[in-house]
């Protein structure tokens, strides 16, 4: 072998090794894929892998293939500001996918404002998380999830204007999701005229929540809203079960995750949440096509997707920033974010089609009209109102 075929093969084992070549763009990907919330985690990835893997059989981005870069935040804020900075300085990535939690999100999207990289938030509904830097002459923060400004005027609206219900008790976790989510319902229900009769709070990991229910039963409450990750919204369910108190729950999105439907079992049946997305039945060519193709590469238990809705809007956040980096055509973070905040071609996804989903104000893409209520009814997330089951998306 010659001097200049043993360089070619030197570098082509490289390549083969690293699987990266000169013009990949690599992506971040942080979520929590270990833990509590690990179900929302698993399921955003793997709608991103889907993505990545559909866009780069078609060719790729102008050509140039997908990289993703996965790391696992833990569900923990330290974490995702190490990754962070992983991801910007060792990793060179374009731009970064994800974030379940909204803690970690406030803690850890400063490194890429800093830096001028687009954050793609999937799945974390803090209201905050859009708008971290007002001041900021250029905001690189975008999100395609329903924010909890959405979600707790319709969780308000569910109980109060459509039930009747007017004697609330509100039962949310100890983290920025679960207490910034508190205030929005707060602020929503006073938009009623209710003030909740009991307010109580708990940490991530608590299995009893005998205290907080009796508070809540003793003050007279008549439903029971809550703001909280992981699988302790079981153990609500299960604690009302263990006392014979009967109230409807009604809560945030994550009321539809497999650690909730799982573990609360039967307790769990109709427990109603704001939704982008269920996963049967399939309201679009477009999300049947995405169900087939994601049970058969990823196979989930019973053939039901942990978390649909964060497997969904992962899905759709690969291909609303391929269109971005596509109409720029540069992976520099300046130009990726002005071709978001003007996307020129509807973007078809699995939750919406995304047309302009964002503006320089406006970095939200999921609005009020694209999220319908679900209800839990034998250990599967349903449609509440039967015309949202047979309404196509726009």
């Amino acid at each position: 072998m010659n001097i200049r075929h043993h360089i070619f093969a030197v570098a082509a084992a490289a390549m083969l090794t690293t699987g990266a070549y000169a013009a990949d763009i690599k992506l971040g990907v942080a979520g929590p894929f270990t833990g509590g919330s690990s179900s929302m985690g698993v399921s955003m990835r793997d709608g991103v892998r889907l993505a990545a893997k559909e866009i780069n059989a078609a060719g790729g981005i102008n050509g140039n293939k997908i990289v993703l870069v996965e790391r696992d935040d833990e569900a923990k804020n330290e974490r995702g500001v190490q990754i962070a900075q992983e991801l910007i300085n060792n990793e060179k990535v374009v731009a970064t996918l994800g974030y379940i939690n909204t803690g970690v999100a406030l803690a850890s999207q400063r490194f890429y404002q800093e830096a001028k990289i687009p954050v793609f938030n999937n799945v974390a509904t803090g209201t905050l998380i859009t708008h971290q830097f007002p001041n900021a002459a250029e905001n690189y923060v975008f999100r395609n999830a329903a924010a909890d400004n959405i979600q707790a005027p319709m969780i308000a609206k569910e109980a109060v204007e459509k039930r009747g219900l007017k004697k609330v008790a509100i039962l949310a976790d100890s983290t920025n999701y679960g207490q910034l989510g508190r205030e929005d319902l707060e602020k929503a229900l006073k938009g009623y005229g209710v003030t909740p009769v009991a307010t109580e709070k708990f940490n991530i990991g608590d299995v009893d929540m005998t205290s907080q229910l009796l508070k809540a039963k003793n003050a007279g409450a008549d439903v029971v809203l809550t703001y909280a990750i992981g699988p302790e919204l079981a153990q609500i369910a299960n604690g009302m079960a263990k006392l014979g108190w009967k109230k409807p729950m009604i809560g945030s999105w994550t009321l539809s995750m497999a650690s909730f439907i799982d573990t609360a079992g039967k307790n769990g049946d109709g427990a109603t949440m704001p939704e982008t997305f269920i996963q049967q039945p399939a309201t679009t060519p477009k999300r049947k096509a995405f169900v087939e193709a994601y049970l058969k590469d990823f196979k989930p238990k019973n053939g039901i997707i942990a978390s649909p809705v964060s497997a969904a809007q992962g899905y759709d956040s690969v291909y609303l920033l391929a269109a971005a980096i596509k109409q720029a055509n540069s992976t520099e973070g300046p130009k990726i974010l002005a071709a978001l905040q003007d996307l020129k071609t509807p973007v078809e996804g699995v939750v919406i089609t995304y047309n302009k989903p964002f503006t320089a104000t406006d970095h939200d893409a999921i609005k009020a009209k694209d999220v319908v209520m679900g209800v839990v009814e034998s250990g599967r997330v349903q449609f509440l109102n039967a015309e949202d089951a047979t309404a196509k998306k726009k």
